[in-house]
This record gives structure tokens, sequence and C-alpha cells, in this order.
């Protein structure tokens, strides 16, 4: 007889709205199209994902020269691009898509009018994130001063304390940006800050949701790929929010059995680029070993919704 264990799914988890619009602008752009359509870095940070694309005629590449002359359409990641990535596809007469998430733009904009006033800006984020790589490349070299931890807050020079402004990656723990914030405000009185959280929605609720969960069970699954932020951010939630065994997979495969040996409750999350399917997947792999009884546990409602990139939206008018 399989031993009964209590699971309690996160919600929301998984899919964002940003993430949905960047999938669906490939998907789009395949159907219209047809294949080729190029991609630039991972669409999103899931490698089922990419992979199902792959299989439809999406070709991911690093960079744009990896592209031949072509009509096809080239797509930008959901991460957002440095300014010299669009200019360089302009140059070479590239059909580009751009599915960068509306709530990076944001970053990128704030990021610009700040630079306009004359202010030096402070990025928190994590060094070589696509988002940060991205961010960096919106203004010019040496605009923007990357800060990780509070330690970079103590070390920071800045060239005129009375003129600064901070953003941050949108995909952060909510509370370690809060300490670095926190240390920024302390140490730079006078540093100017978002009109609203660049944390994103998604990575909030996902993360409040963790937080709801972490100290009713045994062990915790973030579905996610190792390269996701927010991902990694749920399962150092659930660690600190004093879950004792927090695990990010991609596969049910990588289940490291021996890791739930006598646990009776389960959580169970997803990052924002991870699909539903994966943690039906998930589900599925305990349930051949356990008897489950689960429940939703709900952090928040999202009904968030990005439509495609114009040029899409006019083709799909048009139809």
């Amino acid at each position: 007889m399989k031993p009964t264990l209590k699971v309690y799914l996160c919600s929301p988890r998984g899919f964002c709205a940003g993430v949905v619009r960047a999938i669906d602008t490939v998907e789009r752009a395949l159907s219209l199209y047809g294949a080729p359509v190029y991609v630039r870095h991972e669409i999103v940070h899931n490698r089922y994902v990419v992979e199902s694309l792959r299989a439809k005629g999406a070709i991911f590449v690093e960079e744009l020269e990896e592209i031949p002359q072509t009509d096809a359409p080239v797509v930008f990641s959901a991460h957002g691009v440095p300014k010299a990535i669009p200019s360089e596809a302009e140059r070479r007469n590239f059909f580009s898509l751009d599915a960068t998430c509306p709530l990076v733009t944001k970053v990128h904009r704030e990021a610009e009018i700040h630079f306009k006033r004359g202010r030096e800006i402070i990025l928190i984020g994590h060094a070589g994130h696509p988002e940060v790589v991205g961010t960096l490349g919106q203004l010019p070299a040496g605009a923007v001063s990357l800060i990780e931890t509070v330690d970079d807050v103590a070390s920071f020079v800045p060239k005129d304390e009375t003129k600064l402004a901070y953003i941050t990656q949108t995909t952060l723990s909510i509370d370690d940006t809060k300490e670095i914030v926190r240390a920024l405000k302390e140490r730079f009185p006078k540093v100017a800050g978002p009109h609203k959280e660049d944390i994103c929605y998604a990575t909030t609720n996902r993360q409040l949701a963790v937080k709801k969960v972490a100290h009713l069970v045994d062990a915790m699954v973030v579905v996610g790929s190792p390269n996701s932020s927010n991902s990694q951010r749920l399962r150092e939630v659930a660690e600190r929010e004093g879950c004792p065994r927090a695990v990010l997979v991609q596969r049910a495969s990588e289940l490291d059995w021996s890791m739930f040996e006598g646990i009776t409750r389960l959580g169970i999350t997803a990052g924002a680029s991870a699909p539903e399917v994966i943690v039906e997947e998930i589900m599925g792999a305990f349930a051949e070993h356990y008897e489950l009884s689960v429940e939703t546990v709900t952090a928040a409602e999202e009904t968030e919704f990005f439509p495609l990139p114009r040029p899409l939206r006019q083709v799909t008018a048009a139809e």
C-alpha cells in the first residue's frame, strides 16, 4: 500500500503574461511566415519550451552574427536586449520582432529618464543575466553601475551622491532586494527610486505563494531551469521560510527520490517560464509513489495580459 502524501500546490505558479506573450510571438511568427524563425537567446529560460519551439522550426542563436542574410523573422527574447542589437538588426534589414516583457521595457524607460535627468544609475541585479545585460546596454558604458549585494552598497563610490537613482532586475528575491534598497537609502538618503516597484507582479506573487506553503511542508519542488532567475529565487525563498528541503528540477526524471523519503507533506510550484504540463508530469511521478491528497494555496489572482508585438497584431487584425 502506498504511503499518503499531502501536496500543497502553490498558486499562482508557472507561466506569467510576459512569458505567454514571448512564446506566442514565436508561435504566431511560425504560423504566419513559416519556418525558420530565428530567436536570439532562449525565448524564455526553459529547456522544454525551447525544444518544443525548435521542433516547430525556431532556430535559437546567441548572437545576430550567427544568422545568415534572411527575410525570416528574428525575435528578441523576453529578457530584453542591449540597444546595439535592434540597431544591428536594422542595419542588416532583418524583420525583427521584440518579445521583451513589457515590465522589463518599463525598467529600460526608467533608466533612460534618470539618465536624461543627469542621474548616475544603480542597477540591482545579477551579473551576466540576460535581463541585466539588456538593461545595462540601454545607456552608454559607465552610466549604470551593477550592485548585487548589501556589501556592494557599502563599497560603491558615486560621482555625486545627490544625483543617484536605482532600478532593479524584475526577477529578484523581494526580501534580498528590500535589504539592498534599505542599505542604499541609509547610505544615500537622496537616491531616487522607481514610482512603482520594478520586481514584477509574477515574481512577487509566486514568492508570496511559496512563503504561504514553505512552513507547512517537509519538502518543496520548484519546477524550472537552473538558468531561470525567478525559479532559483523560489527555491531560495522556500529554504529561507523554513522548508527543510527545496529542489529545483526541470523534469520528473531529475527527481532524486532519496530526498523525499519519509515526507508526508510536499509543496510544488513552478517558475514563470515553466509550463503547467511539467507540473502535471511531476505530480504524476509522485502519484506513482504516494497516495496524493492535493490542496491549492493561493496568494494572488492574476489577470494580466500583454498583447503581441505590433507587427504581429497588425497582420492578425488584417486576416
